[in-house]
């Protein structure tokens, strides 16, 4: 998962798995410039694709993960040297597939930073409750006419659009791990009316939201 990703722990009930291991670091960890080096073209690659999410299945999946569990307790130099070793198995892997092709990240220079990460985290603390223009425009000091440039400018995407996203992603999580109903889970969510939760979740997902939940499981029991 990369930078600004909404995204969720994978231990739940469905899935069977009782712990995870995650591995969290900044892009500019090993110096700034350091995966500019042209040995690094391919992990740099993989970074900036993660942007969008990626999942790996197959041996792949079987032998990193035998490698990522085992970070925890070899020592910090033999640790890092795993690390590089585990980025560049992902980054030449092709047992792999893209969760969010269009994106439901925030891609900004690091003079933006600030601003966006404030914007980012009201989202993510109010997205239960309506968010207008003028409300998360007051939060960043700007006019709301400045404020929705600035975000498509940024974002590719409204900002109505990106929080109806992050909302999705939300009820994906929901759909997927508890036993909520549907109309519950929409509500929970942010969306106060039943019929564009349906509606714009079938834009974003390719599924109505209980042909989501029944996919999963079967996902689930397969595996």
């Amino acid at each position: 998962m990369g930078t600004n990703l909404p995204h969720y722990g994978f231990t739940d009930r469905l899935s069977g798995n009782r712990s995870e291991t995650v591995v969290q670091f900044k892009e500019d960890f090993l110096g700034e410039g350091f995966f500019n080096i042209p040995e690094m073209n391919l992990i740099k690659k993989l970074l900036r694709i993660s942007k969008q999410g990626i999942t790996f299945h197959g041996k792949t999946k079987e032998k990193v993960g035998k490698k990522i569990e085992t970070l925890s307790w070899i020592d910090h130099y033999d640790r890092l040297l795993g690390l590089l070793e585990i980025l560049k198995e992902l980054a030449t892997s092709e047992e792999y597939e893209i969760l969010n092709a269009d994106g439901v990240a925030l891609a900004v220079d690091a003079k933006e930073n600030e601003r966006i990460n404030t914007v980012y985290n009201y989202i993510r603390e109010n997205f239960k409750e309506p968010i207008s223009l003028d409300e998360i425009s007051d939060q960043v000091h700007m006019t709301t006419p400045a404020f929705c440039r600035y975000f498509k400018k940024n974002s590719r995407k409204t900002f109505t659009k990106f929080v109806n996203e992050y909302r999705i992603v939300h009820a994906s999580k929901l759909l997927a791990e508890t036993a909520m109903s549907v109309t519950d889970i929409a509500f929970e969510s942010g969306f106060n009316n039943f019929s564009h939760f349906n509606k714009r979740f079938r834009e974003f997902t390719g599924k109505s939201p209980s042909e989501y939940r029944k996919a999963f499981k079967n996902v689930i029991t397969e595996g």
